[in-house]
């Protein structure tokens, strides 16, 4: 996009106004104005003035802001530009994702670009303007009708022209490949700093004076006349002796090429010529002359000169041979292909290797990036880039590293390429089969995947079984597990070892599982959603087919990817913009892709019912659940199925004030505590100030802080939420209405049946377990703040555990008749097996551990006469797990024990180790939320025998407990029952 075409001062408005013309408009005096103008600019100086007035009548202006693309790498150019002020950047990315562009130089005042237009070549870099910039423009049609019309003059203005470079009849030469216009954009010789000046610095004037005063001291023959084809030329010396007497003159000057281009200096600089005044030194049978032999009665040197020269000889030498070598790659862009040399090549070829955005073009490849591993490698001699798509040269391996191990261990597709850096490398080749025989003999268990001399990637081995491939072979009893890594190498690292067969097996699901289910914690989906799209239209090299069949693998291995990412988010996406954003984005990217890649068209309606579920809006307007007290529950749920709770659920909640009345709030499930205070402020008519306390039955307080999310769910059985000023924070009790019932229900328990009750509390605590999603148990371990993110779900089945535990409890010690409590204790243990019989291991445990209550516990007379029971389950969860083990589903399972095993390996194994993400401890907290995903495999059907009597006062009474949850009063209750004895 081009700026308004204005000027930064008014003596340059009358030639721009002139330039904005239509060339057809342009009166002679326009022309005249145009060319006095550009005469000043350092851009045409050296410009004849017949091609200067040319470009006067075809030229434009223009000017750009900071942060303009002129065009893109890829492009098929259609102006030339010179730059009149500021400068632009030139990027160039070796993959085609502009945003991996590197800046390779920057063109200033006095240079130009755009040539491919000569040829219709693509660009070869991006150009973005780094500052306010003017450019004159030359439209492809006019710089073309120049080019033919003064290419004599134009050839030594001008970058050197385009197409493969050539190298004469060796057509095996390892640069036959180097892209010329490539090569031009990333040395970049600016357009006009190289041209021959006729103002010598001077320095470089000094430095010729000593050079020519020396050779007439001490070789005066070299510079004489001389006679070539009838022609006589004054005072001149031969290319070729200038070289012999400079590599004679100093230590410093190693080679002939060296020396060729210390002369090239003085040649650029105007303080030596050629007679026939071509820019380029040779090493040859041609005539050069010293700027002040050009004069006929030029003067020589006294014997007190002859002596300064003697003594600034050595540092004149230094000098020159420090700024020989640019001198001497500019030479040789200046020449057209054809005339370089295989000498000329190798220079080019050498500097080309130091430039950083070019390091990884050498032309000897080891292997590409996707092919699939053969060998393993040892580097014996030399070195190697190792090179990734999109990442360009991430480290450098030298003697004695290693490379090529991963792709073998994995079985998987090489990781990157590998490419020589120097030509006389050896290497230390082991084929696969030997190399799978050296792991199961010595091998060491870790291998380290390095990138910029930092671990990225660390596996581990770890014993695999006998498999078998599909030709019958035995396959290695081991294979490689990630330990750690970055979250984008952990996540290219799943794709790559992906299998692409239609049934997954269970070990390779349960590895994509692990990652999928716990990136949330190291890769959030803002992280992870970028990155999956920047791995779907994954590059590669080799023949078109080559490519074809890499990205086509590549792209159904990030559609398999997507497809159990969004199957095991499910609903949860709906609350994620960004994740929303991408699988339309997504979506439409496949879909455009089966076009041309009929294979992907089998993903595509998996892919498509996934998005319209996550995507599309619900036909009809879901019910919002309202939380009454502490029941998250509707008084009139009988008739619906349950429905998980999500975030956005609005809930209405009573909030305490410190006399006790108090406020009805209507907020979100997962808003924060400041957000609550917000809501209470409102309705209360002034906030300042105001602290949110937990209060339970037994007076205990805790202040929550402002990022907590999701507290309504929170809180003890009889737990409620206070409003107050910090200040009042001590003043703070206890409702009477905490304290729980005064007289138990032992007269309706006892007209229930213990298998009718066992049966309604399992088909409750499946529709609360149902709905509780296995992220959540992820929330709940890390911190539900720490993702924004309710745990609502889980809250409820927790405080479930938590509430059938002190029913038993309280009814027992509401129970003042021994006889009574004597057919409780009978009636709970009946319900418990129950339960146990109906797989509902949650509240079987519950119902033990209320009777191992040391309030019941205690009661050794009503023990005395009552059947033997199951000790305390929390001294024997290994018998527990082997029981779940050998259980098959639909299991409601022991919810605290799986939260307690999840809290202990977080927080006895860091999260990150040396900067890396410690996936060992994701896969073992993945493993405990499987047990959630294999218990809820088979869905749950109730017993049609029980399901069709008239149950309704059974499911009633479960699902309203009234308990007493403060442990002193239940105590002081069981002493009243039975007192210590003495």
């Amino acid at each position: 996009m081009v700026a308004a075409h204005t000027s930064h001062s008014a003596s340059s408005g009358e030639w721009i106004a002139c330039l904005d013309k239509r060339p057809l408009e342009r009166s002679s005096e326009d022309v005249d104005i145009i060319f006095t103008r550009l005469k000043e600019v350092k851009a045409f100086e050296k410009f004849h003035p017949n091609l200067l007035q040319q470009i006067c009548l075809c030229g434009y202006y223009e000017n750009l802001e900071k942060g303009i693309t002129l065009f893109r790498q890829g492009d098929i150019g259609s102006n030339w530009y010179a730059v009149l002020t500021g400068s632009l950047d030139v990027k160039v990315s070796d993959t085609s994702n502009h945003q991996d562009a590197v800046t390779i130089c920057t063109l200033g005042i006095g240079t130009a670009f755009g040539e491919s237009i000569l040829d219709n070549t693509p660009r070869h870099a991006t150009i973005v303007t780094r500052e306010y910039s003017e450019l004159l423009r030359i439209e492809q049609k006019d710089f073309k009708a120049l080019w033919e019309k003064y290419r004599q003059y134009m050839s030594g203005l001008l970058t050197p022209p385009y197409g493969v470079m050539e190298t004469g009849s060796n057509n095996d030469s390892k640069y036959e490949k180097l892209e010329i216009e490539y090569l031009n954009v990333c040395v970049l010789v600016p357009f006009f700093s190289s041209m021959i000046t006729k103002v010598p610095s001077e320095k470089i004037l000094r430095a010729g004076k000593i050079l020519r005063n020396t050779i007439l001291s001490r070789a005066p023959h070299m510079i004489r006349d001389r006679k070539y084809h009838l022609k006589t030329y004054r005072q001149c010396c031969v290319g070729t002796e200038l070289v012999d007497w400079m590599m004679q003159q100093s230590t410093c000057v190693h080679s002939r090429s060296q020396a060729v281009g210390m002369w090239q200096v003085l040649l650029e600089e105007g303080v030596l010529n050629h007679v026939d005044q071509e820019h380029h030194f040779q090493d040859k049978y041609l005539f050069y002359r010293f700027l002040d032999d050009e004069r006929e009665d030029a003067p020589l040197p006294s014997e007190e000169e002859k002596k300064e020269c003697d003594e600034e000889l050595q540092d004149t030498m230094l000098l020159l041979s420090q700024i020989g070598p640019d001198a001497h790659m500019r030479m040789i862009l200046r020449k057209p292909p054809g005339q370089r040399s295989i000498d000329d090549l190798e220079i080019i070829y050498e500097e080309l290797l130091h430039i950083k955005a070019l390091s990884h073009l050498s032309t000897t490849v080891i292997f590409n990036q996707g092919e699939e591993g053969t060998s393993w490698y040892i580097i014996l001699k030399g070195s190697v880039n190792v090179v990734i798509y999109g990442k360009g040269v991430v480290c450098t391996l030298h003697e004695g590293d290693d490379f090529g191990k991963l792709a073998l261990v994995n079985d998987a597709p090489r990781a990157a390429s590998i490419v020589l850096r120097e030509d006389n490398c050896h290497f230390l080749r082991v084929d696969k089969e030997d190399f799978n025989r050296i792991l199961r003999d010595v091998e060491a268990n870790t291998v380290r995947l390095k990138e910029h001399d930092q671990d990225v990637l660390v596996l581990e081995k770890i014993p695999a079984g006998n498999r078998v491939s599909n030709q019958g072979s035995s396959q290695p009893q081991h294979k490689y597990i990630v330990m750690s890594g970055t979250p984008e190498k952990i996540l290219e690292h799943f794709l790559e070892t992906m299998r692409l067969e239609a049934t997954l097996n269970e070990a390779t699901d349960s590895v994509l599982n692990d990652f999928i289910m716990m990136h949330c914690v190291f890769m959030p989906n803002s992280q992870l959603c970028p990155a999956l799209m920047a791995q779907y239209p994954f590059p590669s090299q080799g023949t078109e087919q080559e490519k074809m069949d890499y990205s086509l693998n590549n792209k159904r291995r990030v559609i398999r990817l997507v497809l159990q990412w969004a199957a095991l988010y499910g609903d949860l996406l709906q609350e994620d913009e960004a994740a929303m954003a991408f699988l339309e984005e997504f979506y439409v990217s496949v879909s455009d892709d089966t076009r041309m890649i009929a294979a992907l068209k089998e993903q595509l309606p998996e892919l498509e019912k996934i998005v319209k579920q996550v995507t599309e809006e619900p036909k009809a307007p879901q019910k919002k659940h309202k939380v009454l007290l502490q029941l998250f529950n509707t008084s009139d749920d009988r008739a619906q199925k349950r429905q998980p709770i999500r975030g956005s659920d609005e809930v209405l909640f009573k909030v305490y004030c410190i006399d006790q009345t108090y406020t009805t709030i209507r907020v979100p499930v997962s808003s924060s505590v400041k957000e609550v205070i917000s809501a209470v402020a409102d309705k209360l008519g002034s906030g300042e100030g105001l602290i949110i306390v937990k209060m339970s039955s037994g007076g205990e307080k805790v202040v929550l802080k402002p990022h907590d999310v999701s507290v309504f769910t929170t809180l003890t059985v009889n737990g409620r939420l206070f409003a107050c000023p910090r200040d009042q924070f001590d003043s703070l009790a206890p409702l009477p209405e905490q304290e729980g019932p005064s007289a138990g229900t032992v007269g309706t328990f006892e007209l229930m049946s213990s298998k009718d009750l066992a049966h309604q509390m399992t088909i409750y605590d499946w529709e609360l377990f149902n709905c509780v999603h296995e992220l959540e148990l992820i929330y709940h371990t890390f911190g539900r703040h720490n993702f924004k993110k309710t745990t609502a779900n889980l809250d409820l089945f927790l405080r479930r555990f938590n509430e059938i535990q002190f029913w038993v409890v309280t009814e027992i010690c509401l129970c003042s008749q021994l006889s009574k409590r004597v057919q409780l204790l009978k009636k709970y243990i009946k319900i418990a097996a129950h339960c146990k019989e109906y797989k509902n291991l949650n509240s079987f445990f519950a119902i033990i551990m209320g009777l191992s209550n040391v309030a019941v516990s205690r009661l050794s007379l009503t023990w005395e006469v009552s059947p033997s029971y199951s000790p305390d389950p929390s001294r024997n969860h290994r018998a527990y797990r082997l029981t779940v083990a050998k259980l098959d589903p639909p299991i409601i399972p022991f919810m605290p024990l799986l939260i307690k095993d999840m809290t202990f390996t977080h927080e006895g194994n860091k999260t990150l180790t040396d900067n890396l993400v410690n996936f060992e401890k994701m896969r073992m907290i993945a493993n405990t939320v499987r047990t959630v995903k294999f218990c809820r495999s088979q869905s749950f059907n109730p017993d049609a025998a029980l399901a069709n009597k008239n149950h309704q006062d059974v499911r009633s009474y479960v699902r309203q407990l009234n308990v007493i949850d403060n442990q002193r009063t239940l105590s002081q209750m069981s002493h009243r029952l039975e007192p210590r004895r003495a």
